[in-house]
């Protein structure tokens, strides 16, 4: 047995989203999301489920703040839903949307918690989508709006924030695969939200900033090793193009001011990059959200959406490690790849582990207990190759545990369950599971024993 200790001042935290967890869909003022109408929409999610009611923690919040204080967790990574701010998605702020905000503020700091919020977690007000989404330049204006709202009314008790969560994944499934809101298969819409994405990603940076000079501002990243699936060079070179789409095409643009020279000239075109557009997507981000789970296989493959020639034919890892509920590879030595390539490649970046986790079906046993082994042995396994890379050189101030409670997982519905907290689906009610009891020492000794 080892010690594993933790730099002092190591935030340990778990993550939420808006949609996901609070339900209340239509409540005091909240206008339509994309989430809203997608999974309103028949065959769209698993099982029929819809986020109107979810965990309810749009009344329920008390608990999951006195869950956090139970589990010694410094920081919550939550998202404000941008319709209980503006409903449409423009003018005047609802103000008993913020006022709900406020109170969770409020009852974190109270409780000790660092309140750490995701200003965009794929929410989009479907007024918005209507008018052409992420693909519309107009809506990097509107969010930019919506985001000096939120940082006006929340700077003051709030000193770190995110700008979004994976525009990867959001601008991939929604826009190109439409597995996702708002269901759009269409690679030249791909190329425009993008795009989009990062020219409002820059300007919202830039309204914060001028709204506080003390905010530690954000965005965090879904990022992922990205590999060859058999030991070719085509497959090696096909991999390397695809992590320029994958880990770099929403990083470059903020930290660089340039995009991956790896689209062919056809793509760039539809992308629509005005004069004056590389030097808004700029933003000299306070620190970079890291949102891993496991590698990615890529081949070489002609005819792919993108044109790049290249395809991630395994997007939840290879077969050597053990799988999760959900079918995805435990990986640790992607945690470690990823975070020591950050401080290796861009001089040193403050780094925060925003979103890790497995999903695992484990349920209550005839004493209400939730004995979630593999969660443990998953946590612990990537605690130790953050370490790692920490010893390394990787400056990381923070873990957060996907998920504090079980939730709407998107288009898998409830059925897959990643939380620290099992939820009852008829009652509401929360479990502290196996896993939630060890963290919460981990959390208390910032450390453990391996």
């Amino acid at each position: 047995m080892a010690r594993i200790d933790f730099p002092d001042g190591f935030l340990w935290g778990a993550a939420t989203s808006a949609y996901q967890i609070e339900g209340a869909w239509n409540a005091d003022g909240k206008g339509e999301s994309i989430w809203d109408r997608f999974a309103h929409t028949p065959g769209a999610i698993r099982d029929g489920d819809t986020g109107d009611v979810a965990c309810d923690s749009y009344h329920r919040y008390p608990e999951d703040v006195a869950l956090l204080q139970e589990m010694n967790l410094g920081s919550y990574r939550f998202s404000i839903s941008w319709t209980r701010i503006q409903p449409d998605g423009r003018g005047a702020p609802n103000a008993k949307g913020l006022d709900y905000y406020r109170r969770l503020v409020d009852a974190l700091l109270d409780a000790g918690v660092r309140p750490f919020p995701t200003l965009y977690h794929w929410d989009l007000p479907q007024a918005l989508e209507r008018d052409g989404g992420w693909t519309e330049r107009d809506t990097a204006g509107r969010f930019t709006d919506y985001a000096e709202i939120v940082a006006s009314a929340l700077a003051d008790r709030v000193d770190s924030f995110t700008i979004f969560n994976e525009p990867s994944i959001f601008v991939t499934l929604g826009y190109l695969l439409g597995v996702h809101a708002p269901g759009r298969r269409s690679a030249e819409d791909w190329l425009r939200a993008s795009h989009v994405v990062n020219v409002a990603q820059g300007q919202a940076f830039a309204a914060m900033r001028a709204c506080s000079s003390a905010a530690r501002i954000g965005t965090a990243l879904a990022l992922s090793p990205c590999e060859p699936v058999r030991d070719t060079e085509e497959d090696a070179r096909a991999a390397d193009r695809w992590d320029q789409i994958a880990n770099l095409w929403f990083l470059e643009p903020a930290l660089l001011g340039r995009y991956p020279d790896v689209l062919p000239e056809r793509s760039v075109r539809q992308m629509q990059i005005r004069e004056g557009d590389l030097a808004l997507v700029r933003a000299p981000l306070d620190f970079l959200g890291v949102n891993l789970y496991t590698r990615t296989g890529v081949e070489a493959r002609d005819g792919d959406p993108l044109g790049i020639g290249a395809l991630p034919t395994a997007p939840n890892g290879f077969d050597a490690g053990p799988r999760t509920d959900l079918g995805w590879e435990v990986w640790p030595d992607a945690l470690y790849d990823v975070l020591t390539r950050l401080a290796r490649d861009y001089d040193g970046p403050v780094l925060e582990v925003t979103e890790n986790g497995c999903a695992y079906d484990d349920g209550p046993d005839e004493d209400g207990a939730v004995d979630d082994a593999r969660r443990v042995e998953f946590h612990l396994a990537y605690l130790t190759a953050l370490a790692r890379a920490i010893d390394d050189g990787a400056d990381v101030r923070s873990y957060h545990a996907w998920s504090l409670l079980d939730n709407f997982e998107w288009a898998e519905g409830y059925a897959p369950r990643f939380g620290l907290v099992w939820v009852d689906a008829a009652t509401g009610d929360r479990t502290l599971k196996r896993s939630g009891h060890w963290l919460a020492r981990v959390a208390d000794e910032n450390g453990f024993e391996s």
